[in-house]
């Protein structure tokens, strides 16, 4: 097995937790977090889109002082992993970062010798932990999404075009986001007051004095390949193919022999994906579980961090008494 870790960093700041650390993926560098003693059992925190592993600053000291081996991964792209891809990896999409979560999780948390993971992710997070599910289930003893992304979970693709139709789209859209100015929209954002606007449509409280949680947004956008690595999500995830969308990830999970159980923590107040949509999507998958959090947004486990957490706890303690 590879040895990929790179150096520590100290720390600095409220918004930094456990030990930093850095990791080889496909020559590309990777940061991540991890605290708890190694005996434990292991949980993976997984960030969503414009965040990183700080975004967990009230949950991991937390979990790790409820008996787990806690980490956080900043997927290729965000945080301090890296964005200048230097075309090593054309476009980012869910199924890359899966693949990123699953080598993760063979060398470094090390599932052959510390027991399955528990996957926790917010947002585009959470869609990386199922996206990993679907392809790797034998890593992975539960996972925890708050909440899950995409709508397009709860309106399965019942059609599909032609070759030539999609060449045509995939091109299309690789002019669009080459022509679009993202390196002048993400100056313009994480550099003025735009940016407060942009994170306050992910909570229900106010987040004008939460400079910690801006930071957490805004260093990493400022850094000189933050715009190219934003063209390669927007391109990836645009063109991606059917069965890298929900309803084909969600389709395959459920008829895994061994599925795994799986929570959904959704903010009643969520604006970006509307709890009705988690009605929905419940519905339609009765083998999922929901538990709405009031007075909460997009981001329930930073906005009401004692309650997720307490959430998290009851859950994982239920699975244990069950088995």
């Amino acid at each position: 097995m590879q040895q990929n870790i790179l150096n520590k960093e100290p720390l600095m700041g409220s918004a930094h937790w456990g030990e930093s650390k850095y990791w080889s993926y496909k020559d590309l560098r990777v940061h991540f977090r991890v605290t708890g003693e190694e005996s434990n059992p292991p949980i993976v925190l997984i960030h969503g889109f414009g965040a990183s592993s700080d975004h967990w600053r009230n949950n991991a000291e937390i979990f790790a002082s409820e008996g787990f081996r806690v980490f956080g991964i900043d997927l290729i792209g965000f945080g301090k992993s890296e964005q200048n891809l230097q075309g090593k990896i054309k476009h980012l999409e869910n199924q890359f970062w899966a693949n990123q979560l699953a080598s993760f999780l063979d060398e470094i948390v090390d599932i052959q010798k510390n027991g399955k993971v528990i996957l926790i992710g917010n947002s585009l997070g959470a869609l990386t932990a199922i996206t990993t599910l679907s392809n790797r289930p034998e890593l992975i003893k539960t996972i925890i999404a708050a909440p899950l992304p995409e709508p397009v979970f709860v309106n399965p693709i019942k059609f599909s075009f032609p070759n030539w139709l999609l060449k045509v789209k995939s091109f299309l859209i690789k002019i669009f986001f080459h022509l679009f100015p993202l390196k002048t929209l993400v100056n313009l954002i994480s550099r003025t007051k735009l940016i407060t606007f942009a994170l306050q449509s992910a909570y229900f409280r106010s987040i004008l004095n939460d400079t910690p949680l801006k930071r957490i947004v805004t260093v990493p956008a400022q850094r000189v390949s933050a715009s190219k690595a934003l063209r390669a999500m927007c391109i990836g995830m645009s063109n991606r193919p059917n069965s890298a969308k929900g309803p084909s990830i969600i389709e395959k999970i459920q008829n895994l022999p061994n599925r795994p159980p799986i929570l959904l923590i959704w903010g009643k107040q969520d604006k970006l994906i509307p709890i009705f949509l988690a009605k929905k999507l419940i519905k339609l998958h009765p083998w999922l579980k929901l538990t709405v959090v009031n007075e909460a947004g997009h981001c329930p486990h930073d906005e009401l961090p004692k309650h997720f957490n307490q959430i998290v706890m009851k859950w994982l303690k239920n699975l244990k008494t069950s088995k």
